[in-house]
């Protein structure tokens, strides 16, 4: 096990700035995903802990040591690739053993890893079948055996699971969090799935552009995040985003108003754009607003197209239409419409008239112009003098 630091790690391809300024802290023995949109810069970013990729400035500390400098062979690393690169004359021993051979392991010590990797990864018995012989989950398992026998301190794996159907890549997480929790390693994992990566990972580490954008855990990530491009990038369906102007104790969006308590928001003032960003679990028909944080006022809409996924239904609500009314809406006059999940065993149409509800306790507040986060949750009035209601009980008691 090892600790990995990026200290102001910078890649320039040309006119390519693929990483800008990484600051990587990762834990000893800790599984960390750098999930991010194609083209963010995560694979570059595990090149260059990996020796594949030199930083055109900045460090790499694997423990202890800094490597920056140092070649893949010598940094107590082992890698686990997209594509499943096995020599198909070779069976699954040799496969696996192939790098202790190169390095002149004895015979009794290559026997001694590779059935203890075998074990691991479940391949007992199968060692003398060839990669054709095998299914993409076996050969798969076989890679990441190759990579055990290595003993590294550090495991980087680079969209392993990529190249396998929906039903296998969902065991193989399994397997994954099982081999971690097993070998108690540092696993350096990259994804642009974030199902992999919320459900994997001690923390996740959000790219975009080269350039980190959050660093939490998963659950941290999809309740406070960073900014914008984390609130959008992290949860399916994506969150919902409004454009919105702030005005006498209301969001103002087009075609409807959230009442809110302003003053519980420091530097916001009447007239200022911001972007509320709401997820679909958030959006709640009237009927259900009880299950709402903090409910705000009803909202008219029309449902449009529905989706139904088995456990919810995902139902695309019509555009709002709205233009200036003199009431801090200004010139919204966007068509912006919403995302609701709702329970199954909801009756509900398309084309249906309906009212809904925003959980005021859920709404995302974005600065407009930086993106950045400004607020995780509105309240309402009410609710403020309800829980100042309940401290001051408690107080009493």
């Amino acid at each position: 096990m090892a600790r990995v630091q990026l200290k102001d790690v910078v890649k320039q391809y040309d006119e390519v700035l693929a990483v800008n300024n990484m600051n990587l802290d990762l834990r000893d023995g800790e599984f960390i995903t750098l999930v991010g949109p194609s083209g963010c810069g995560k694979s570059t970013t595990l090149e260059t802990v990996a020796g594949l990729t030199k930083p055109t400035s900045g460090q790499v500390l694997i423990g202890d040591r800094e490597v920056t400098n140092l070649p893949p062979k010598d940094r107590g690393i082992a890698m686990v690739f997209q594509n499943i690169a096995l020599f198909p004359h070779m069976d699954v021993y040799d496969n696996i053993s192939f790098g202790l051979r190169l390095r002149d392991f004895p015979q009794e010590e290559m026997d001694r890893r590779v059935e203890d990797a075998a074990e691991i990864v479940r391949l007992e018995g199968m060692l003398e079948r060839m990669p054709d012989e095998m299914s993409g989950g076996q050969r798969q398992r076989v890679a990441i055996a190759r990579a055990i026998v290595r003993e590294p301190e550090v495991f980087l794996m680079d969209e392993p699971l990529a190249n396998l159907d929906a039903k296998l890549r969902v065991n193989m997480r399994t397997e994954l969090q099982r081999l971690h929790k097993q070998l108690d390693t540092t696993i350096i994992y990259v994804t642009h799935n974030q199902a992999e990566a919320m459900t994997m990972s001690d923390r996740i580490a959000v790219l975009n552009k080269g350039e980190l954008q959050q660093i939490a855990s998963p659950l941290t990530c999809y309740n406070e995040p960073a900014n914008r491009f984390v609130a959008g990038f992290i949860g399916s369906p994506s969150m919902n985003f409004v454009d919105t102007t702030v005005g006498d104790g209301t969001l103002d969006a087009p075609g409807y108003s959230v009442t809110f308590d302003t003053t519980a928001l420091d530097g916001l003032s009447r007239g200022d754009r911001v972007e509320m960003g709401i997820r679909p679990e958030d959006v709640y028909l009237t009927a259900n607003s009880a299950e709402a944080q903090d409910p705000g006022e009803p909202i008219s809409v029309e449902t449009d197209v529905l989706e139904p996924m088995g456990d919810e239904i995902f139902v695309y609500l019509k555009e709002i239409t709205g233009g200036g009314d003199g009431d801090g809406m200004g010139d919204l006059e966007e068509r912006q419409g919403l995302l609701m999940s709702v329970d199954p065993a909801t009756d509900i149409r398309e084309e249906e008239q309906v009212e809904i509800v925003l959980d005021r306790g859920r709404i995302h507040l974005f600065d407009d112009e930086t993106g950045d986060a400004i607020s995780h949750g509105v309240v309402s009035e009410a609710s403020i003098e309800a829980d100042v209601e309940q401290d001051s009980a408690q107080a009493d008691d």
